[in-house]
Order: structure tokens, then C-alpha cells, then sequence
């Protein structure tokens, strides 16, 4: 089994919280029956983009089942896990509310990738108010979803910075109140 990242751009299909939570709710429903499960989903504050992290054994039952809930899909490709063991989000335990997205370098190696987010996360408690959760990262190492708890977004630049980690775009994700 492998984990896939799926980005969605919802196109005014969910506009509340509610109809988010029922469209999940199918969503994990039409993947189990194809022996897929749904690990994790975060949905952008104003339900225009989702993520979904999904275990399966084959992309095409991934695919075939976003597609017959006709949910929009943007990207998927196999990713790895880095900051967490996938027990722990599988109980999502943590709060996330800020996701970035990297756009990796050209010529970056998963090992270089690891050894250097080694190095450089003890630089995270310099900025004490913002917790490092997790990292997604693409198998083909094109990009990165790092997902952290902030009070707000100049928090999370900060952090970055102190890891010496670019942005390429920081993403609000909803709370249990939003509504759009």
C-alpha cells in the first residue's frame, strides 16, 4: 500500500462547512469499497481547494473513485510521510491550520531532502509559537506540503525562514467554524 497526495480545486462544489463533511463522508465511502482508505483531508479556509492523503494499493482505484463522486482532481502522486508516523495522523490528533507548498529544486534527492530537513528543524524552536506537524513529499521529488499550527500566516514565514526552507504558497486551511 502507498500513499497518494490528491489536490482538488472544488470549483463551488462545497460551500460550507457541512457540505465538505458530507462530501468526505462519500468520498471514504466509495474508497473503501475499493480497498483505498482516506488518511487525511484539509480543505483551504474558503472550500476552493482540498488535499487529500490517501493509502491504496493502485493511483488508478484512487482516481476512479474521486472521478465517480465527480470530484475534480488536479494532481495525484505518490508521496512519503516525514515528521510523523502514520498511526499518529491516522488518529488526527494534532491541529494544523497553515499548509505550504514547496516547489522542490531541480536535482534535489529524497536522501538530500531528509538530511537536510534533519539539520535544519532544531531551528524550529526559534519560533516558539508555531508547531511543526508534517511533511508531505513527492515521491518524484517535484514538491512538498509541510503542514504546521501558527497564529497566523507571518508566524509560519517566520518559521520557514528559520529552517531555511522557501515558500511557494501558504494556504489557510478551514477550522470545525468556518463557513464560507
Amino acid at each position: 500500500m502507498g500513499l497518494y497526495l490528491v489536490e482538488s480545486v472544488l470549483n463551488q462544489k462545497v460551500n460550507t462547512r457541512a457540505d465538505f463533511e458530507k462530501k468526505v463522508s462519500d468520498i471514504k465511502e466509495g474508497l473503501n469499497k475499493k480497498g483505498a482508505d482516506l488518511i487525511e483531508v484539509q480543505v483551504s479556509r474558503d472550500f476552493t481547494r482540498a488535499f487529500f492523503i490517501i493509502e491504496s494499493g493502485q493511483r488508478d482505484d484512487v482516481n476512479e473513485s474521486l472521478r465517480e463522486l465527480e470530484i475534480p482532481v488536479t494532481l495525484i502522486k505518490p508521496v512519503r510521510l516525514v515528521g510523523k508516523d502514520l498511526e499518529e495522523v491516522k488518529k488526527q490528533a494534532d491541529i494544523v491550520n497553515y499548509l505550504v507548498e514547496w516547489n522542490l529544486p531541480e536535482n534535489l534527492t529524497m536522501d538530500q531532502y531528509l538530511e537536510r530537513k534533519k539539520k535544519n528543524s532544531v531551528h524550529y524552536a526559534e519560533v516558539p509559537e508555531v508547531s511543526f506537524s508534517r511533511t508531505y513529499v513527492c515521491e518524484d521529488m517535484t514538491k512538498c506540503l509541510c503542514f504546521y499550527d501558527a497564529p497566523d500566516e507571518s508566524a509560519v514565514k517566520r518559521a520557514r525562514e528559520a529552517v531555511k526552507a522557501p515558500v511557494d504558497t501558504i494556504i489557510e486551511i478551514a477550522s470545525d467554524s468556518d463557513e464560507k
